[in-house]
């Protein structure tokens, strides 16, 4: 067993106590040494071969540092970089059970795609409430275009054009992103302890209410109104049996409503009589109200 071998596992050992703070983690970190190439190899091939679950911790272990240098890169988008080492530790894990010793790279070329996917994925779904990159081409250019920038203004019609041609997508594509990655987000309905210009300007304090239109309010009004004059006139259409069969059966509160059998028992007919009047009257009805528009 190598000298590198044995400082990994007394690193380990100081890992497992309780760290306190993500200072105190990126302190112990930064103190595992790094495996050589042929230590990894050997870690690597008895994890692939044996399933050597302490081969592997050791192979995760080594590389914490990587992740953590990584992840601050990702320190720009407001995020906390406890949550993005820790994203990237699950793509280190994820890496480490797909390497293949085999193919004759270092862990760390192999990882690095896997921990950047993990963090990736985490700041898309948290950076804003509003998801701002679903496509393939929008997480590229969600990733790519504030570091292309060369400073806080708007991209030129010729610099939109050259984004466009390095990340392979549309010149509308990258306005749309920069539009996306310029705007704030704001609450529908502010809380009294938000600002008073994000209250001003929140959604609910220039929506129209539904019914703010006077116009509207008396085309409504005028419509209720023709509505039940329609409905009256088509009533008195109707023989004295089938209006109170429909008043009782639909005019009615639920405790007062009628059920066929009732209606039966009062004309002295079967249900399914009663069943066709109502059907026959409610046709009559609809006739009549149609005619009257």
């Amino acid at each position: 067993m190598t000298s590198q071998v044995l400082a990994l596992r007394s690193a380990e050992f100081a890992l497992t106590g309780p760290l306190g703070s993500l200072d105190a983690y990126l302190d112990r970190v930064s103190r595992v040494p790094m495996l050589s190439r042929e230590d990894e190899q050997a870690l690597a091939q008895r994890f692939r071969a044996d399933g050597d679950v302490e081969a592997a911790r050791a192979l995760v272990l080594s590389h914490l540092r990587f992740v953590v240098h990584i992840a601050r890169g990702y320190s720009g988008y407001g995020l906390p970089v406890g949550d993005l080492v820790q994203e990237g530790n699950v793509g280190l894990m994820k890496a480490v059970k797909r390497f293949d010793p085999a193919v004759g790279v270092r862990l760390v070329s192999f990882a690095v795609h896997w921990i950047r996917a993990e963090i990736h994925e985490y700041v898309l779904r948290n950076w804003r409430l509003v998801k701002v990159a679903t496509t393939k081409a929008q997480r590229k250019l969600f990733f790519n275009l504030r570091r292309m920038k060369k400073n806080l203004s708007w991209l030129s019609a010729d610099e939109t054009a050259a984004v466009a041609r390095e990340l392979g997508v549309s010149p509308a594509e990258v306005t749309e992103m920069e539009r996306r990655l310029s705007a704030r987000e704001i609450a529908f309905d502010p809380t009294p302890l938000e600002s008073d210009e994000d209250e001003a300007h929140s959604p609910v304090a220039y929506l129209p209410a539904p019914d703010a239109d006077p116009a509207e309010q008396v085309e409504s009004a005028e419509w209720d109104e023709q509505t039940h004059a329609r409905l009256t006139t088509a009533l008195q259409s109707l023989d004295a049996r089938s209006r109170d069969i429909l008043a009782s059966r639909w005019m009615s509160s639920d405790t007062e409503k009628l059920t066929l059998h009732d209606l039966a028992a009062k004309y002295s007919v079967s249900a399914e009589r009663i069943r066709q009047l109502e059907a026959n009257a409610i046709k009559k009805l609809r006739a009549v109200m149609v005619d009257a528009v």
